[in-house]
């Protein structure tokens, strides 16, 4: 086995100052590590940087909420939770996976924004199961473009749109609901599962404030197309105009475009929405549980409002750009650039860009061949007041391929000679 050398060393972090230019031009980049020694590491990190509002010591604002979440969109950060994981009935917040299905069929060319679609008998508002509830108002027979359809799911929150879409879709709303979770178990939510199409109470249907902004997450990541019907304020159907339920997007003290609302008797009132702010920061909050459609509006826009005056959002790395080259053996190159080839970003306290430091860790060290642009071999991690505070994949840029017979005999020559000091 070969001895590994480990050091360790840091560097102040300032934008600006970085000696990759590349880098540092970005106005709200954090600058690439510069000349820092590997550390021998285990297991790569996670792609996008997790940090935890806990351990910078600001105060959360106090909810009347059973459960809630702040999330920046681009970073993934945590900034403030309260039973983040427990399990809720979610209500029409369910129509956000509903939504998702949708746009995905769109997306993939499976349906058509201008199919005409009948209204089926059993999403007739008249029906025991819907009466009551939140509706688009459709008649039986009645023929409408999947664009309008839609329109109503997420503007109206009508459950006899979400019949008619998922029948349309997938023939049947079971076979519909399977798809939806098929998307929870491709997005990772370990406290979700679904048994409607609209979000109407049942004993087996569930989900959690975590859980709901993952969604939300990837409505706008995934379907920007589809995330753009959730600024819509208003529809008129049938000769019935219906106001959308987020009033926030009304709020002109914040640039609120999404997202959804739900109630009912188990759930309580609950609002997920989305805010950009400087910078073109993005945050998602979740309440769950709120006692009045006063409250879960008050208490998201104070979320909102806490976490653009404490955090602000900074692109971490440049995709494509090396931060560092490090020597590989066994190839066809004796050096490799490393960074990343994705768009990363970190959630900092504001003011706090100039005391970030940082390091990079290698799990294998030294580095041999075949390698694979892509391929993660380490991480970036990012520090602040002593403590690890996020951490960023650190791949490789291009690919180095075996080096020839000699060249190999060489580099097995010289590691060997390095492992005896």
């Amino acid at each position: 086995m070969f001895k590994h050398w480990i050091k360790t060393t840091t560097a102040t972090a300032l934008c600006g100052l970085c000696a990759f230019p590349a880098i540092a031009a970005q106005d709200n980049s954090v600058a690439a590590p510069s000349a820092l020694a590997p550390v021998a590491a285990t297991t790569p990190a996670p792609t996008a940087p997790t940090t935890d509002a806990v351990e910078f010591g600001i105060a959360p604002p106090q909810l009347d909420s059973r459960s809630y979440i702040l999330m920046d969109y681009n970073s993934g950060a945590i900034l403030a939770e309260k039973n983040s994981n427990q399990r809720e009935a979610p209500a029409s917040l369910t129509k956000m996976m509903t939504s998702y299905v949708i746009g995905q069929a769109l997306k993939q060319g499976k349906i058509h924004n201008d199919d005409i679609v009948t209204v089926p008998a059993d999403a007739w508002g008249g029906n025991k199961a819907l009466h009551g509830s939140s509706l688009m108002f459709l008649r039986i027979g009645q023929k409408v473009p999947v664009s309008e359809l839609n329109r109503g799911i997420i503007v109206d929150s009508g459950n006899d749109a979400c019949i008619t879409m998922a029948e349309y879709v997938s023939g049947s709303q079971n076979t519909f609901v399977q798809s939806m979770n098929r998307y929870v178990q491709q997005m990772g939510l370990k406290n979700t599962h679904f048994m409607t199409v609209h979000g109407l109470d049942h004993e087996n249907q569930y989900s959690s404030s975590h859980d709901m902004a993952i969604i939300a997450k990837h409505l706008i990541k995934d379907l920007p197309q589809e995330y753009k019907l959730y600024s819509i304020k208003k529809l008129t159907f049938n000769n019935i105009t219906q106001s959308n339920r987020n009033g926030l997007l009304w709020d002109t003290s914040m640039h609120v475009d999404g997202l959804k609302t739900g109630h009912t008797d188990q759930a309580g009132y609950n609002l997920v929405a989305s805010a950009v702010g400087d910078n073109n920061m993005r945050l998602i909050s979740v309440v769950m549980g709120t006692p009045s459609k006063q409250a879960r509006e008050q208490e998201s826009k104070q979320l909102l409002r806490w976490g653009f005056a404490n955090f602000e959002t900074l692109r971490a790395l440049v995709p494509g750009k090396p931060i560092l080259e490090e020597p590989v053996y066994y190839g066809d190159t004796d050096k490799v650039a490393l960074g990343t080839l994705e768009n990363t970003y970190l959630t900092l306290p504001k003011g706090r860009r100039p005391d970030i430091k940082i390091r990079y860790e290698l799990a294998q060290n030294p580095l041999k061949a075949p390698l694979m642009k892509g391929q993660v071999v380490g991480k970036v991690i990012y520090q602040l007041d002593g403590r690890d505070i996020a951490s960023i994949n650190l791949q490789v840029l291009q690919d180095v391929k075996e080096g020839g017979v000699f060249s190999r005999l060489w580099d097995w020559i010289v590691l060997n000679v390095k492992s005896l000091f």
